[in-house]
């Protein structure tokens, strides 16, 4: 237990000097941290940014408590005049353009401020040998009485604390006076204008020559506006942590989704052994590197009964569980419709309708080819979407996309459909517009880096190679999108 006070000991003042050099830190700091507050506005909505807001606001308030404290310290004897004067003269000047006050980050406004800094603490002593109660100014101010009602004895004081904290009043003030133990808690209490304030309270008793309890003093903080930036602080982690959970469920639920709908298949595949040139098809799902969300994008590659190949690419805008399960009906209607021997471009004026109708609203680019091997030919179509680049003896060109708008952007949309015949050892490179996108709607520097693999892609021993080709020149960027890429190659009937 810390050694008591004495009646006849006073406390020894600390030197000016370092009480004026540590005002003059907590000045500046306050001016830092103040300046830090004033970047960190932000987006209200966004959980992490109100918690970074409410720390800040829980730092300036811990300042501002600091400098009144040593502004206290520096004015010695508690002169109400002087107190004040010190509290005021150390407070750091706010841009009120920017700043708010301290507790309102979490979307509560918080109670008018009790005056200055110094406002907020007050001392009194109880004089158990004579009955004599003194408070001090600031104290008055804090309980909102007037200073003509006098002072409140030990007796008094709980009957302006709640109810539910009175027991914490009375067994601190017994256990300092029976037991000689230190004050240390906190209690609310109901001002006189009906207010409710939060009080800390830290004091020790005095003793007499005879080791007797004499009085009994204590400094009374007002922390009420403290409190509530702790529990801003705290409610804004407890939903920043609510929200992190979410999308760290909504990404789980979002990748098992879109790993149950995209073909099971690794490596390369071969379809449409009927013909003289059968595919070698292989494909690749590259992920954001910025956000790490899923998105709608697909590839997809199935045998038909008439022994064609579908041969699809797309990309639904929006990211989590609303695009990949969009993108997981649409990929469900093209492989029906596909099955079912509608043409690609009539496939996709129905996608656009599906789209529409969905009671998700959505717009998607969206690519759909049909091979037939025994012609030998592409028919295809697309929605907004890039166009298939041909490579042939190691040479690349992008296709002449024929007519056709986002699905979902217009109703009744028309699309048009090309064909092209293809021979023993062209390559295709499907893919969708997050792996070549540029800075603008006209950059098409990723495209030309594309067709720039042309001798690579031309040495590649298989479809999985060309992939990885690819992979191994756009994998590692830090794209803003996700992406899929698909690589078909023409091969020759063993």
């Amino acid at each position: 237990m810390p050694s008591h006070l004495f009646a006849d000991r006073p406390a020894q003042p600390p030197e000016p000097g370092a009480v004026d050099a540590l005002i003059s830190q907590t000045r500046r700091l306050r001016g830092e941290v103040d300046a830090v507050r004033r970047d960190a506005v932000a987006d209200e909505d966004d959980p992490q940014q109100r918690w970074q807001r409410a720390l800040c606001d829980l730092a300036v308030h811990q300042l501002d408590d600091l400098g009144a404290h040593l502004g206290q310290l520096r004015a010695g004897v508690p002169a109400s005049a002087s107190l004040v004067d010190a509290a005021e003269e150390i407070e750091v000047p706010v841009d009120t353009a920017h700043a708010t006050v301290p507790g309102t980050a979490y979307g509560v406004a918080a109670p008018p401020r009790t005056g200055s800094l110094l406002s907020r603490v007050g001392s009194a002593e109880w004089n158990l040998l004579t009955d004599e109660v003194s408070w001090s100014d600031e104290l008055f101010q804090i309980f909102g009485r007037l200073r003509e009602s006098g002072p409140m004895s030990l007796d008094e004081m709980p009957t302006m604390v709640f109810a539910e904290d009175q027991p914490v009043l009375q067994s601190m003030v017994t256990d300092c006076l029976i037991d000689g133990k230190p004050i240390d808690g906190e209690f609310r209490i109901v001002r006189t204008d009906g207010r409710v304030r939060t009080v800390h309270m830290t004091g020790e008793p005095v003793l007499d020559a005879d080791g007797c309890t004499a009085s009994m003093w204590a400094v009374l903080r007002d922390v009420s506006e403290l409190r509530r930036s702790e529990r801003a602080v705290r409610e804004s982690r407890d939903s920043l942590e609510r929200s992190r959970h979410i999308e760290l469920t909504e990404r789980r639920v979002a990748v098992e989704l879109q790993e149950a709908v995209l073909p099971p298949w690794r490596g390369s595949l071969r379809f449409a052994h009927d013909g003289p040139a059968p595919l070698d098809v292989a494909a690749h799902y590259l992920p954001a590197a910025s956000t790490g969300l899923i998105g709608g994008d697909w590839y997809d590659a199935l045998a038909l009964p008439d022994g064609d190949a579908l041969l699809t690419v797309g990309d639904l805008t929006g990211h989590g569980v609303a695009a990949t399960s969009s993108m997981a009906m649409l990929l469900g209607a093209l492989r029906g419709m596909a099955v079912a021997g509608i043409r690609p471009a009539a496939l996709m004026s129905h996608l656009n309708q599906l789209l529409e109708t969905s009671g998700q609203p959505a717009l998607g680019s969206a690519m759909c080819c049909r091979y037939d091997p025994v012609a030998q030919t592409l028919a295809w179509a697309q929605a907004g979407h890039p166009a298939p680049l041909l490579f042939r003896d190691g040479t690349g060109h992008t296709l002449r996309r024929p007519e056709g708008v986002l699905l979902g952007a217009t109703t009744g949309a028309v699309y048009g459909e090309a064909e092209t015949r293809l021979l023993p050892g062209d390559l295709l490179v499907l893919h969708t517009d997050g792996l070549t996108r540029g800075t603008g709607a006209d950059d098409d520097t990723g495209t030309r880096r594309l067709l720039a693999l042309g001798p690579r892609l031309a040495e590649a021993r298989d479809a999985q190679d060309g992939v990885r080709a690819v992979v191994e020149e756009f994998g590692e960027e830090s794209r803003e999108d996700d992406a899929c890429v698909m690589v078909v190659r023409v091969a020759r009937r063993a």
